[in-house]
């Protein structure tokens, strides 16, 4: 414990453990680590995106042959995804700029099992020279948030700025790994970074955590590489190469399979390619909805929900009464459709949850349907 405690660094100390009991249970497992203030545990990466952080500099540090590795993180913050990173590495260098964050890392680390690192207190990564070293990966996870205080989300935005950094990065390494706001255009942001070789969208338990954009020099005539995952799920990595690959088309009947990419895949924008990969039909190019015959076996680990169609309506009088009918409650998801659900929920005089999942779409022929289904 250091000199001088007072009630707020105690304080601060039982509302980390508290976070960190869920968010970095391996770390809330040590006894004597320091936590830092709130808005830091807030920020850091849960110890799940940590690990598979680590699972990603682990594969590229493989494919570096010459020299020993060394990884060196420009934003160390508490210090989480260094953590899990350094051991892939034979040396490991942390940069942050507030001395409390290196002064919990100075006495954290040893306790994580960490012998192969060096701290730095430094005014700001970009402050920090790189001109006479070279590293097999440098990480970044810029700050977002304003001088104010506000949540930002573009990359120009963001402390440090990586547009203006990233050619002396690439200079110095051989990948540069950023990490950045799941909000983030991806179409923008590869307008504003050059040599992306590629772009992992980490969700856990269906949300949609960050986006890490893997960068390198090196020439590649492979294409840019996407990485779907939806971490502590059953759901399989998703990954593909570029994401211009077209699916069939095809109308909703029932007993089909409907499928609904999980929340990385539709962040990536690489929904067609899903389809055509598990060979499923789509209804229309904006609804996100995809379908499939039941009569084959479907792929255990799909990075979807599924459900079976139960019934179809279309929106005659006739067809929406038959509905109000035999449906009082269901659990009700609009997709490229005129309607918010609560307003659709009160035409239908709908009750929320049980077991029916109704789908208010349009398909390809432009009309609008409702897709009633239960889970698969």
């Amino acid at each position: 414990m250091p000199e001088g405690v007072d009630a707020i660094w105690c304080l601060r100390q039982i509302e980390g453990y508290q976070l960190a009991r869920k968010k970095l249970p391996q770390w809330a497992d040590k006894e004597g680590i320091w936590f830092p203030p709130r808005l830091s545990m807030e920020q850091c990466s849960s110890e799940a995106t940590a690990r598979y952080k680590a699972e990603v500099a682990a594969r590229l540090c493989s494919s570096i042959t010459s020299g020993a590795t060394s990884l060196i993180d420009l934003t160390g913050g508490f210090g989480v995804d260094f953590s899990y990173m350094a051991p892939q590495f034979g040396k490991a260098i942390y940069v942050e700029q507030q001395e409390v964050l290196c002064d919990a890392a100075r006495h954290n680390f040893p306790l994580l099992g960490l012998g192969n690192t060096e701290i730095i207190n430094a005014q700001s990564g970009e402050d920090f020279s790189l001109s006479n070293l070279h590293y097999s990966l440098i990480f970044l996870d810029p700050a977002r948030r304003d001088d104010i205080g506000r949540k930002v989300f573009a990359i120009e935005d963001c402390m440090p700025d990586i547009t203006v950094l990233q050619d002396d990065l690439l200079k110095n390494a051989d990948y540069v790994m950023v990490k950045l706001s799941p909000m983030l255009d991806i179409t923008q942001a590869l307008r504003s970074l050059h040599c992306v070789r590629e772009i992992h969208v980490v969700s856990v338990k269906g949300e949609c955590k960050e986006l890490l954009f893997v960068m390198s020099n090196e020439a590649s005539t492979e294409p840019l590489s996407y990485h779907c995952v939806n971490l502590d799920t059953q759901d399989e990595p998703f990954v593909t190469q570029g994401s211009q690959q077209t699916a069939e088309y095809a109308m909703p009947e029932k007993d089909m399979l409907l499928f609904e990419p999980n929340a990385s895949i539709m962040k990536a924008g690489v929904q067609d390619a899903f389809a055509a990969h598990y060979s499923l039909g789509k209804l229309h190019p904006m609804s996100n909805l995809f379908t499939k015959k039941n009569d084959v076996d479907v792929p255990e680990g799909i990075p979807a929900r599924a459900f079976r169609i139960t019934h179809i309506y279309d929106f005659s009088k006739q067809s929406l009464k038959q509905l109000r009918n035999e449906t009082k409650q269901a659990n009700l998801t609009v997709r490229n459709f005129p309607s918010t659900v609560a307003d659709l929920r009160k035409r239908l005089k709908l009750k929320e949850g049980g077991s029916i999942y109704i789908f208010a779409t349009t398909l390809n022929n432009n009309s609008h349907a409702l897709i009633e289904c239960k889970k698969f």
